[in-house]
């Protein structure tokens, strides 16, 4: 019999083990970050006067954390006071408002908010993405595969539009045969 065998046995269930303590160390030290971030901006948002800076940063955690209508609540007051940002900072609310009303299935509002993220900064390919994602689940698959053509116009190494744009040809072409 080896007697290495054990040994080697050994070694790869420390190995093992150690890797696993840091992928849960580094999930726990993500979680307790967010944590401290979100108790951090909710003090200064408290007060009212934040900027929309503060309250899309809010916005994001509370995504990151899944509480989603606490979310659309930060972000809609970061969409009331962004009048003076810059359409790129204007767009990222936007989107991250639409994210947080699909993700509460509220579709039809997400598409709105897409929309003007777009109208601020027409090349922001996450927008786009979302838009395509939020039509498709409005029944509008046709010009969900445009918004997706139009991301892949931007970005042709997009693997989200490229992957979602072959599913829903591959559904068209299905429907047509039936």
């Amino acid at each position: 019999m080896d007697s290495s065998l054990p040994s080697l046995y050994l070694v790869g269930l420390v190995a093992l083990l150690a890797v696993l303590s840091i992928v849960i160390g580094r999930q726990a030290w993500k979680a307790w970050r967010d944590e401290a971030t979100l108790q951090q901006l909710q003090k200064q948002t408290r007060d009212g006067k934040t900027d929309p800076v503060k309250l899309y940063e809010l916005g994001s955690v509370q995504l990151r954390k899944r509480l989603f209508s606490q979310a659309v609540t930060s972000l809609n007051k970061a969409v009331q006071s962004a009048g003076k940002e810059p359409p790129e900072g204007q767009a990222l609310i936007h989107n991250a408002l639409g994210y947080a009303l699909a993700a509460q299935k509220q579709y039809t509002k997400a598409i709105s908010h897409y929309r003007k993220a777009l109208a601020a900064k027409p090349d922001y390919p996450v927008a786009l993405n979302n838009l395509g994602f939020a039509l498709e689940h409005q029944q509008q698959q046709k010009e969900a595969a445009k918004v997706y053509t139009q991301t892949l116009a931007l970005d042709a190494g997009n693997a989200i539009a490229r992957r979602r744009l072959q599913r829903l040809e591959k559904a068209q072409g299905s429907s047509l045969d039936q």
